[in-house]
């Protein structure tokens, strides 16, 4: 149940402000979920086409990410709520994802089969989504309302570091000489593929190992401690608080479920035809045994860094500009910049003009990964901020969702089956996101619970 504002005595010390080299450190971990998930975006639909997944399956192979965000992330998110272990509360999970997402990294390339590769990535989304939700929570546990912004954009910052490493990666090891990127193994998986896989899985444990192990959680007070322990336990429990959350959701919040559902509609199919597309606009094949198709795919890997690249140069720029003209202008901006960018990017023939959509792309991104957390962290109480970052990331993994279901049809029916327009219509939904924006007015953003 939401805590009543009459029930706020006895609490846990308030954060303290942390120094800049302190707030790298927390959100260290966070560079080995995004390596992971730069990872997925970029091979997952060329290894599915490597094992013979037609195009129109890519969506529902991709189900696993929407799935397991929307059971796992609100679940684990009110577990960390009530964990009161000598770990601490958020912690214990993040090592536990770290541990099952390594694992899946290293089999991922083994995959004999498209339905092997299929149920590998759902154990990998479960792991990502278990370390995921109690990391957003563990910054707002630690930080005081006035550095929210910079925690939240510093978590951009390594998301943009983590999936351009994880994109460049195969890119470097040809130019290194290291691999020949016509080298395939049985299953047809570049061995460039392998040992992206491979160093991902022991970046994803090691970084996370590092945030563990230098950064303590903010401790209960033994009041809090004892009204946890009072409250009955079990599944029954943990679903009821995440219903009364439900049942109290800032507006702000609901407003921003608006801006989501056409911001993440939009990126879950960016990610599943972006290599389609470049094949098709830079190489012009659409055949994935051919070498075009491979240099589409490194392409892919290029495009997907660039705008990483951007993501991590502009984050802490735009936290800047969050404190001067608020956050929602800077959303508003770069979700309108990087919308029209996306439209323009199947238009491009030339590698390297792909420049400006990757700029657009990148400023766009990094407000996705950061500033609606800053706006959301002041407005939800702190006993429930596991609960309200999940509900929040349901609001990303319902339109991927949605996708899985509905895109098959769309790319089929009304974008002729061209990735081209799938890439096209991504940009006008991310523009359609912007506008939603306008909706969030300040009293959303302040209202108390």
């Amino acid at each position: 149940m939401i805590v009543a504002p009459a029930e706020k005595v006895h609490q846990s010390l308030p954060a303290m402000k942390l120094n800049f080299s302190a707030i790298i450190a927390m959100n260290l971990g966070f560079f080995g979920i995004q390596y992971s998930f730069g990872l997925q975006q970029t091979n997952m639909t060329p290894i599915y086409s490597y094992l013979g997944a037609d195009a129109d399956q890519i969506p529902l192979l991709n189900l696993a990410g929407p799935m397991t965000g929307l059971i796992i992330q609100p679940i684990i998110g009110a577990m960390s709520d009530k964990t009161t272990s000598r770990f601490g509360r958020r912690r214990p999970y993040f090592l536990i994802g770290a541990i099952i997402c390594s694992i899946c990294l290293f089999a991922m390339p083994y995959s004999s089969s498209i339905w092997m590769a299929a149920g590998i990535l759902w154990i990998l989304d479960a792991g990502n989504n278990i370390t995921m939700e109690p990391y957003r929570a563990f910054v707002s546990d630690k930080l005081p309302s006035n550095q929210h912004a910079l925690g939240f954009l510093t978590q951009s910052f390594f998301t943009g570091l983590g999936i351009t490493l994880a994109n460049l990666t195969p890119g470097i090891l040809i130019a290194a000489g290291l691999i020949s990127i016509n080298a395939r193994s049985a299953n047809h998986i570049p061995y460039t593929t392998y040992a992206a896989f491979f160093i991902g899985g022991v970046v994803s444990i090691g970084s996370i190992m590092y945030s563990c192990l230098t950064t303590k959680e903010v401790p209960l007070s033994a009041a809090e401690i004892e009204k946890i322990k009072a409250e009955p336990g079990g599944v029954g429990r943990v679903l009821g608080d995440i219903v009364d959350a439900f049942k109290v959701m800032p507006t702000m919040m609901k407003k921003l479920g608006l801006v989501y559902l056409f911001n993440w509609y939009a990126m879950f199919i960016y990610w599943q035809f972006i290599t389609l597309c470049l094949a098709k606009t830079i190489y012009n094949t659409g055949n994935a045994a051919s070498d075009g198709f491979a240099s589409a795919q490194l392409l892919t890997g290029t495009v997907n860094g660039g705008y990483n690249v951007v993501t991590f140069l502009v984050a802490f720029p735009l936290a800047f500009f969050a404190r001067k003209i608020t956050a929602k202008r800077v959303h508003l901006i770069s979700l309108l910049f990087g919308g029209l960018c996306l439209i323009a990017l199947p238009m491009i023939h030339q590698p390297l003009l792909l420049i400006v959509p990757i700029i657009g792309l990148g400023v766009a991104w990094a407000s996705m990964m950061g500033t609606p957390y800053a706006m959301l962290a002041g407005s939800i109480p702190k006993a429930k901020t596991g609960i309200f970052m999940g509900i929040l990331n349901m609001f990303i993994v319902l339109p991927m969702l949605l996708e899985t279901i509905t895109f098959k049809y769309v790319y089929r029916y009304v974008l002729g089956h061209r990735p081209e327009n799938a890439i096209i219509f991504a940009g006008i939904l991310i523009v359609v996101a912007g506008f939603m924006v306008l909706l969030i007015n300040k009293s959303n953003q302040t209202e108390e619970i």
